[in-house]
């Protein structure tokens, strides 16, 4: 059989396209992970009203946003942790400040690592894993040491009085460099808030971005593949970010919270009072009195962050645009756990509740996500490490830790099946633990012994088509609700003791 010359050219062209793919295909893709701190999805891309996030939303255009994402536990340092290792708390006993993982898991393989054993240069800057607070870096999981910045920061004397304030000594680990520090009670507080006339780079996440860009610059030129943590601060207090993002917004049309009572039918320790946010003035150290003008400040100062935070991000991303990378970078935007802005009383995380635990997730995969593209697939913290290792076509972990995250990877290739038909994540308060089941509609939160059997439990349901502003804990009237979700929770593992306690 005689072949003409045309489909000769057209089966030369198909072969030469395959060849090409296969040689772009073969070309590790980079990963660039942002994580922020204490963001809720308050921003554009997520519907926000008030927010002015112009980069992220540019971000979210580019790639996939995930609608119910969720922290595993809403604190800083074992969330970072439940995010690096890909297990939750109640499977490593990892719940508090100053627990070093590895004195427990001293083989633990985390996510950046993985890539490391796989071939990446991996590096960090600003807030990745916690430091402070007790905790400090892990270095086994980076190629070059890791690049800190300040999360705790001033420039004015009055913020701070010229002394060393409360939420300093924590973030510096001034107590394990002066052992007679005494109680952090009795340092002074620092300012909630700074709003001066000054440069982006006055601040920590100005001179991160101005780090990551410079990174950028050097490794775009190497034929390895890179794996960049970038950690921005804001909108974590104090709200120190330079006068012209509060200038953003005017302070009249700012959301007020909308319910500011504990909910009813709930303990009242499920409810997060007091903490971090007495630790700065003006903030009332009984947490009593918050006059109007007081919570209208401190909403600003947080969308302030939030946007200053956003043109820092933009910068970063900016670069990879002028590098011409951005088309073999995978991108994820990633919050540690959200915040209360005055719902429930609360101003700060440390609850079981959807705006301590509700999270911004986004990815951009280029070739992989539909540009612009959202998901109401329920999503937890743990599932990004199988995620960026399957889309970076790198073999499953083998790790000391237990994974406990599934590969998002279909969901970001538009497969419309459900990986999840629910989120886990608990909070340990009281001398036990609320393990949570959240779903579309309801979250269920059961109270009880960690490591131990359920014995007459305290359980919350909230139903969020009839109750988003979770008033009412409805659990006495939804039996079979509360009946079908504990089923769901009770195929899990007993949450694993604090291992603390194993010192």
């Amino acid at each position: 059989m005689k072949i003409s010359t045309a489909v000769l050219l057209v089966i030369c062209v198909f072969v030469s396209g395959l060849l090409v793919a296969q040689e772009v295909g073969a070309k590790k893709p980079n990963v660039l992970l942002i994580l922020i701190d204490d963001l809720k999805p308050a921003l554009g891309a997520y519907g926000d009203k008030t927010a002015i996030s112009p980069n992220i939303d540019k971000l979210a255009d580019r790639g996939m946003r995930f609608d119910m994402a969720y922290s595993n536990q809403a604190v800083c340092a074992p969330s970072r942790l439940n995010l690096m290792l890909g297990s939750r708390s109640t499977s490593t006993g990892l719940y508090q400040f100053g627990t070093d993982f590895r004195d427990f898991y001293p083989d633990a393989v985390t996510l950046p690592q993985h890539f490391m054993n796989n071939g990446y240069h991996v590096e960090s800057m600003g807030k990745v894993f916690h430091i402070g607070h007790g905790n400090t870096n892990d270095e086994e999981s980076w190629s070059v040491p890791h690049h800190a910045e300040k999360v705790i920061e001033y420039i004015a004397p009055e913020s701070t009085g010229r002394q060393l304030t409360r939420e300093e000594a924590l973030f510096q680990n001034t107590r394990l460099h002066i052992k007679d520090l005494g109680p952090i009670k009795n340092l002074p507080r620092g300012a909630a808030w700074e709003s001066l006339d000054v440069l982006d780079e006055a601040y920590a996440d100005g001179r991160i971005a101005k780090h990551a860009i410079d990174r950028l610059r050097s490794l775009s030129k190497s034929e390895k593949p890179f794996f960049m943590a970038i950690g921005f601060a804001r909108p974590h207090l104090p709200f120190s970010v330079p006068q012209k993002y509060w200038e953003l917004y005017d302070p009249a049309e700012l959301p007020m919270p909308e319910y500011e009572d504990f909910p009813e039918n709930a303990p009242t320790w499920a409810t997060k009072r007091k903490g971090e946010i007495t630790n700065f003035k003006p903030v009332p150290e009984d947490h009593t009195n918050y006059t109007n003008e007081l919570k209208r400040r401190l909403i600003h100062g947080y969308y302030a962050s939030v946007s200053y935070m956003d043109a820092q991000l933009g910068k970063v991303m900016q670069e990879l645009i002028r590098l011409e990378i951005e088309d073999n970078t995978i991108a994820v935007l990633w919050s540690d756990h959200g915040w209360h802005l005055g719902d429930h009383g609360s101003w700060t995380k440390h609850t079981n509740y959807e705006q301590a635990t509700r999270i911004p997730l986004i990815i951009s995969a280029p070739g992989i996500t539909t540009p612009g593209s959202s998901t109401d697939q329920l999503v937890e913290t743990v599932d990004i490490y199988p995620t960026l290792a399957d889309l970076a076509g790198l073999p499953p972990p083998g790790t000391e830790q237990p994974i406990d995250g599934i590969s998002l990877a279909p969901v970001t290739r538009g497969s419309l099946l459900k990986s999840r038909d629910h989120a886990y994540h608990a909070y340990p308060k009281a001398g036990g633990i609320g393990q949570a089941i959240r779903t579309e509609r309801y979250r269920l939160v059961v109270w009880s012994k960690i490591n131990g059997p359920v014995e007459n439990p305290i359980v919350e349901l909230y139903d969020y088509l009839k109750d988003p502003l979770e008033t009412r804990n409805s659990a006495s009237e939804n039996k079979n609700v509360v009946k079908r979700l504990r089923g769901i929770l009770e195929s899990y593992p007993i949450p694993k003791a604090d291992v603390r306690n194993k010192k």
